[in-house]
């Protein structure tokens, strides 16, 4: 083998790899039928699923953040301080509109868990407020879970109850406790009627049914009731409301919006969302006002006492004694001394409350009930601002309890900001402590100089004056805690929530959002084209039989001597019953080229000899043997057709002959050669049929008799056909090619395989097999893309009988999935 040769096969090994994107097109093309019907399939179901859902809605409404401060007892301190500014409020209440704590309160408020449902065509549709009447749950009793009670409607007055139960247990819940459990309940069915306005208590459902005023009842329409878990309520709003700024992070504007199947359910959900909203603001920014009032009511209380005590100590001494006059002097010094022990008690009041806070930052984890510095006079800029932050973060750790499992990052990063505050805190107290005991000290050096100048005076004169101190001083701290108090509780009547709804969720008929019919419909023809063609590819992949003349080219360098069509006959004797027909034209075509080859075969000496072979059986050797056999019969050829397919014979039952004897018995030498030659009714045309089956029939035409016949035919006949085994299945063939000078392999389209080309190739380049030429059978034109005949014969035979029937891998019958896949082609 030269290296020219090498070079072939490299070029065909190159064609064989890569992908041939023409022919999968027309092998997609081909079945254009089936993408046509997958396409419909899709369609028809994009159709149906578009009918049964039903529309979803989007709604939403617009709340805005802002940032009022009241003020409280001076111009420069508030009780409603700031959470953290705009932008602060702004990311909390982002937090808590996802909190299950509001869910809650938002679907309680509803009864959400509660649904009103109407039969629908394919579904039951949620009424809501439509419905024609209204259920009064008994939230302390146990309702039975997802299972819809039927309430058929008899007239204004009455009303019937009926289920269809399975089990005799169902889950219950009890919506003032959430509590739920296993309640008993009586399997089958269940049909009693009830007065509206009624109350209702059975083991599962409890409660009161009203009909509303001119409400609207068809007899076709058929109602239930169904309570759902609380707690699959809520998670299912939890997740599906979303709120973000509506123009930008920093907007202090929030949209809230929510999908769903009923606008008025959607509308109610996003008014009570911001309702509650600014009820639990105003709440949460009331709360240092309130924490404010309890303190100075306590405080408030021991003055009071004290008050009490000192005006019945001055009435008893006045009981004990008369009215003094005292002296012009002494009362100066009286006055004096009161308002040094009025500030006196204001210090006191300070150092008691910053003792108290810090006792109270130290022991206590909970810092939101800390009550304002400046309650107390506190004006300290350091503590009002600490005490201020350390209660926002306070309040701001609580709400994300709700949202957040505990040990998150977030915790961490909160409890380090609330413990520097708290140390700041501290240390402001502990500065500010320092200075109020100094202005102490320096007040009671002036009260006890004070009082030094009063020991001149008489005893009783001294008690007098005491007291009247002491009653002065508790009027005065008394009126103080009431005014704060009553500023106090004006600045908390005064305050209003800080979130404001801009545009409430309102139903103007908004369309729906989905089902998108359009996308359905765009999806379907999508999945209905691509799937068939991605099935087809993979086919086409998986595919290794040979669909057309290109693939041949592609494949192999030998020579295509004819087409043969596909065409439906009683036998196989075609070119001589319908010698008009296009496929005994085909084959006059293929004896106008054996012709060719004949004449250019140096070789050739006296008759010449054809051998017609194949891969396996079933791919039209021996129906094309007959019919090249007759065309040359018919032009004037002495012809004579063997039989020597010794393992399956075949060619007698064409010519209404029996394969009692033929090439066989002359093989064993059991018969001579003129008595094994049948003469046909087509003139020129003689047969040697196969004979019997022998047990050894490589051996047989190993041996020198079937050259000696052989040479002995080629005295007597211009045309010798030679019929042999298939060449992929036995070596019976390979030993004939000896006699042949040229040798036809037949290759039948959408039934060969790819591989034996690849054999026939190794025969052809080691010399084994010479003058090779393919003769292509079952060709379409249309599945090809050459030109080529559009006509056909489909001719039925069979190999598949005697005892080495097997031989050859061929079944008597079909399989299912052979019908499918013959079904496929044909579409």
């Amino acid at each position: 083998m030269d290296y020219k040769d090498f070079e072939d096969i490299d070029s065909l090994e190159s064609q064989r790899v890569g992908f041939d994107f023409k022919g999968f097109l027309f092998k997609a093309l081909n079945l254009w039928k089936l993408v046509l019907l997958c396409i419909g399939i899709a369609l028809i179901v994009a159709y149906f699923i578009n009918v049964r859902k039903q529309n979803i809605y989007r709604l939403d409404s617009l709340i805005t953040i802002e940032n009022d401060q009241n003020p409280f007892f001076t111009a420069n301190t508030s009780i409603s301080f700031n959470w953290g500014g705009v932008s602060g409020k702004v990311s909390s209440i982002i937090t808590e509109v996802k909190t299950r704590t509001h869910n809650e309160l938002v679907v309680d408020s509803l009864q959400y868990y509660k649904e009103y449902l109407k039969e629908g065509k394919y579904h039951l549709l949620d009424m809501y407020k439509s419905s024609p009447f209204e259920v009064v749950t008994d939230k302390s009793k146990f309702q039975i879970l997802n299972t819809p009670i039927g309430i058929d409607i008899l007239d204004d007055q009455n009303y019937e109850l009926y289920y269809e139960f399975e089990k005799n247990k169902a889950l219950g819940q009890r919506f003032d406790t959430k509590e739920k459990k296993t309640i008993n309940i009586q399997p089958g069915s269940f049909k009693q009627a009830f007065k509206f306005g009624e109350m209702v208590s059975l083991p599962f459902f409890n409660g009161i049914i009203n009909l509303k005023p001119n409400a609207v009842v068809r007899p076709e329409d058929n109602y239930f009731i169904r309570y759902l878990n609380f707690d699959s309520v809520v998670d299912k709003y939890k997740n599906a409301i979303n709120i973000a700024p509506s123009s930008g992070e920093a907007s202090s504007v929030l949209k809230l919006s929510l999908v769903g199947k009923n606008k008025s359910k959607i509308v109610d959900f996003l008014n009570a969302t911001s309702a509650i909203l600014s009820r639990t603001e105003l709440e949460r920014k009331n709360l240092y006002a309130t924490n404010t009032i309890k303190f100075i009511d306590s405080s408030l209380g021991n003055v009071n006492n004290d008050l009490k005590l000192v005006t019945d100590e001055m009435n008893d001494f006045r009981k004990k004694n008369k009215v003094f006059n005292v002296e012009e002097e002494m009362l100066n010094i009286s006055n004096q001394l009161r308002t040094y022990e009025q500030e006196q008690l204001v210090e006191q009041s300070k150092l008691n409350y910053l003792n108290t806070l810090e006792n109270y930052l130290r022991t206590k984890n909970d810092y939101t009930q800390i009550a304002a510095p400046s309650s107390v006079g506190i004006n300290e800029v350091n503590i009002l601002s600490s005490v201020s932050r350390i209660i926002a973060l306070s309040v701001e750790r609580k709400n994300l309890e709700y949202s957040t499992k505990e040990g998150s990052i977030l915790f961490d990063d909160l409890d380090r900001k609330i413990n520097t505050e708290k140390n700041v805190l501290l240390e402001a107290i502990s500065s500010t402590r320092n200075t109020i005991s100094v202005q102490l000290n320096t007040i009671n050096r002036k009260i006890a100089n004070l009082e030094g100048k009063l020991m001149n005076l008489p005893q009783d004169q001294q008690e007098y004056l005491k007291i009247q101190r002491k009653l002065d001083l508790s009027r005065e701290a008394y009126d103080i805690y009431q005014a704060k108090r009553n500023e106090a509780a004006i600045v908390k009547a005064a305050n209003v929530s800080d979130i404001n709804v801009i545009d409430e969720a309102k139903d103007i008929g908004n369309p729906p959002i989905g089902p998108k019919k359009s996308l359905n419909y765009m999806l379907a023809l999508m999945i209905g084209f691509f799937l068939p063609m991605f099935l087809i590819f993979i086919i086409y992949l998986l595919d290794n039989t040979i669909h057309g003349s290109d693939e041949i080219e592609k494949m192999s360098k030998i020579p295509i001597l004819g087409l043969i069509g596909k065409y439906r006959y009683k036998n196989n004797l075609v070119a001589y019953e319908k010698p008009k027909s296009a496929v005994a034209e085909s084959f006059r075509a293929i004896r106008s080229s054996l012709q060719f080859i004949f004449k250019n075969n140096p070789s050739k000496t006296k008759a010449s000899t054809l051998m017609v072979t194949s891969s396996v059986s079933g791919e039209g050797k021996t129906f094309t043997s007959i019919n090249v056999a007759t065309v040359y019969a018919l032009s004037g050829k002495k012809t004579i057709l063997l039989g020597l397919d010794l393992r399956k014979p075949k060619i007698f039952d064409d010519f209404n002959i029996t394969n009692e004897k033929g090439v066989v018995n002359y093989l064993i030498d059991d018969s001579e050669l003129n008595e094994i030659i049948t003469h046909t009714h087509i003139e020129n045309l003689d047969v040697i049929p196969s004979g019997p089956i022998p047990p050894n029939p490589s051996e047989l035409l190993m041996g020198d008799r079937l050259k000696g016949m052989i040479g002995q035919l080629k005295d007597q006949y211009d045309i010798i056909i030679l019929d042999t085994p298939p060449l992929g299945l036995v070596t019976d063939a390979l030993e004939l090619t000896q006699y042949a000078d040229a040798t036809i392999f037949m290759v039948r389209l959408d039934y060969t395989k790819k591989g034996m080309l690849q054999l026939v190739n190794a025969k052809h380049r080691t010399g084994e097999l010479k003058n090779i030429s393919f003769v292509l059978n079952f060709y379409k034109h249309k599945s090809n893309h050459n030109y080529g005949y559009g006509y056909g014969y489909g001719y039925g035979y069979g190999y598949g009988y005697g005892v080495y029937g097997n031989a050859y891998h061929e079944r008597d019958s079909q399989s299912f999935f052979g019908k499918i896949k013959n079904f496929l082609r044909r579409l």
